[in-house]
C-alpha cells in the first residue's frame, strides 16, 4: 500500500478515521458494561436495604416513593412489607453539613418508628476521625449507639448540643452532620404513610483545629 503524503487533508482524514474507530470502540464497551454496572448497583442497594430493615418479602426498590422532610426537601423511602403488612422502611438521606462535604446514609426503621440500623453510603470525612461514623453510632458503649432509638421522643443531638449522643472523638462536626442526616430520614419516614407514600400531615463553619475539631 502506498504511503499517504503528509498533507493537511491526509492528516485530517487519518485523524477522522482514528476518532471514528475510537468512538465505535467506546460505544461498544459502554453498551456491554452499562447493564452489568446497573445490575451491580441494584444488588448493592438491595443489600443495603436488607441490612437496615426487618425481614420482608416484597421488592422495596420497586415500590420506592419520595416523601417530604420537615425542611421541605424530599427523600426516597423503600417500604418493607411481610405478607402484605408494612413492617418498616429504609430511607436514603443526606446532609451537606459534613466536615468535608456531603454525607449520604440509608437508615432503617420498623413500623413503630424505632431506628433499627444504618449504613453510610458516601462520605469524604477524615480517615481515623469522621470516617468512624460507619461503626461509632452503633457501638454499644457509653452513649454512642443510636440503634433502638425512637425519634418520636425527640431529634438526635450530640451531648455538646444538649442531646445524649456521644460525638466521635475530635469529630463533632461530622457527628452533628451524621445525626442531621438521620433526623432528616425520620422526618420523611414519619410524615408519610408506609404503604402508599401519602403524607399523613400537612453549618459547617468551624474548621479543624477549633473547639469542635472536625
Amino acid at each position: 500500500m502506498a504511503k499517504l503524503k503528509s498533507t493537511l487533508p491526509n492528516m485530517f482524514l487519518s485523524l477522522t478515521v482514528i476518532c471514528v474507530v475510537a468512538g465505535a470502540i467506546l460505544a461498544g464497551v459502554n453498551m456491554y458494561t452499562t447493564g452489568p454496572i446497573a445490575a451491580t448497583k441494584a444488588a448493592a442497594l438491595e443489600e443495603a436495604i436488607k441490612a437496615v430493615t426487618p425481614d420482608f418479602d416484597n421488592k422495596p426498590s420497586e415500590e420506592a416513593y419520595m416523601a417530604v422532610t420537615a425542611d421541605g426537601d424530599s427523600l426516597k423511602i423503600y417500604p418493607a412489607t411481610k405478607d402484605g403488612k408494612f413492617v418498616g422502611a429504609a430511607v436514603e438521606s443526606n446532609t451537606k453539613k459534613g466536615f468535608s462535604g456531603e454525607i449520604k446514609v440509608i437508615v432503617g426503621f420498623d413500623a413503630a418508628g424505632k431506628l433499627l440500623n444504618y449504613s453510610v453510603l458516601q462520605h469524604a470525612e477524615t480517615p481515623g476521625l469522621g470516617a468512624k461514623m460507619q461503626e461509632w453510632f452503633r457501638a454499644d458503649k457509653n452513649h454512642q449507639s443510636v440503634l433502638g432509638r425512637n425519634l418520636a421522643d425527640g431529634q438526635l443531638k450530640v451531648s455538646k448540643d444538649g442531646g445524649d449522643v456521644d460525638a466521635i472523638t475530635a469529630a463533632t462536626i461530622t457527628s452533628r452532620a451524621f445525626l442531621n442526616a438521620v433526623n432528616r430520614a425520620y422526618s420523611a419516614f414519619s410524615g408519610a404513610d408506609g404503604l402508599t407514600g401519602a403524607t399523613t400531615s400537612s453549618d459547617n463553619t468551624t474548621k479543624e483545629g477549633g473547639n469542635d475539631n472536625e
